[in-house]
């Protein structure tokens, strides 16, 4: 039988997807390692010949979402992406509806206080509110992914999830980026990563003592859609340990979880909120219970 026109692959669709996948690949790689990377080792890891990632990064460099640094020569991203991601996290609604609350549990802890979004298979934080204005201070970048295995905003979302759906997320995001490995305290094994999240689960918000970064402790609960129970976000609080002991952060709880609902009830209206959460293949993605 004679092949249709519709049976034949289009020339060159196979490159032309290779090429995005390794891009993509290009620009995660980047942004967890924020201090750069030379050549070498971006096309080490990636497992693409030197060449090709060169030529990649310089069509990036041409478009403005990468840049070498003038001494050592490592690529690293532009605020390009940064610019963009609010771009669209401004038009969709989510800081604008989220920040006024966000910036009342600052207000009220003392502490660093941050919005992530479930977005497909990962948790992004997209909006915080810093509340310590003397002394120490913990104040990371937004825009970061979140690790899923050992953050507060992780084992909050996770916690929604069966065990299976849980470790499978953290295998995805395994394969895709590194382990962050700063916090000392952090889970190594199944068994650990489990028992935060079925303490999670009896408490109804996480603690995390020093399993995202050395000196840190945090605390997180999820942020659910009224109408269905759809796990959307995660709002955290997170401190220097010396201050934001384990007792303070039980003590913080109500605040949190009435912030939390307070999210769930004004975040309806946020398209980043309400519309569907599908993967590649348009099937549903671990999003919690619905009722």
């Amino acid at each position: 039988m004679a092949r249709t026109s519709t049976d034949t692959p289009q020339p060159g669709t196979r490159d032309r997807t290779g090429i995005l996948d390794r891009v993509l690949a290009i620009i995660e790689l980047l942004a967890s390692n924020t201090q750069g990377l030379p050549l070498h080792e971006i096309a080490a890891r990636l497992d693409i010949p030197r060449s090709a990632a060169h030529r990649l990064l310089n069509d990036l460099i041409e478009q403005g979402y990468v840049c070498q640094d003038g001494d050592r020569g490592d690529y690293m991203l532009t605020a390009k992406l940064v610019s963009l991601s609010f771009t669209y996290l401004s038009g969709c609604g989510v800081v604008d509806l989220a920040q006024p609350i966000l910036d009342r549990l600052a207000l009220k802890t003392g502490e660093l206080v941050r919005l992530s979004v479930v977005d497909i298979d990962r948790l992004t934080w997209v909006a915080k509110a810093q509340g310590a204005r003397t002394g120490l201070r913990y104040d990371p970048d937004m825009g970061m992914e979140a690790p899923l295995y050992c953050s507060a905003s992780g084992f909050a979302w996770l916690s929604c999830l069966s065990d299976d759906e849980a470790l499978s997320l953290i295998e995805r995001q395994r394969a895709r980026i590194p382990d962050h490995d700063e916090g000392p305290r952090r889970p190594t094994t199944t068994a650990e990563i489990l028992e935060h999240l079925h303490q999670t689960r009896q408490r109804g918000y996480s603690i995390t003592v020093e399993t995202f970064a050395a000196g840190m402790n945090a605390m997180a609960a999820p942020v659910r859609r009224r109408d269905t129970g759809q796990v959307k976000g995660a709002i955290s609080i997170a401190g220097p340990h010396v201050r934001v002991t384990e007792q303070r952060l039980h003590d913080m709880a109500p605040d949190l979880l009435a912030a939390a609902a307070e999210l769930a009830a004004t975040g309806l209206g946020s398209s980043a909120f309400s519309r569907p959460r599908r993967d590649r293949d348009g099937a549903d993605i671990f999003i919690g219970p619905t009722t």
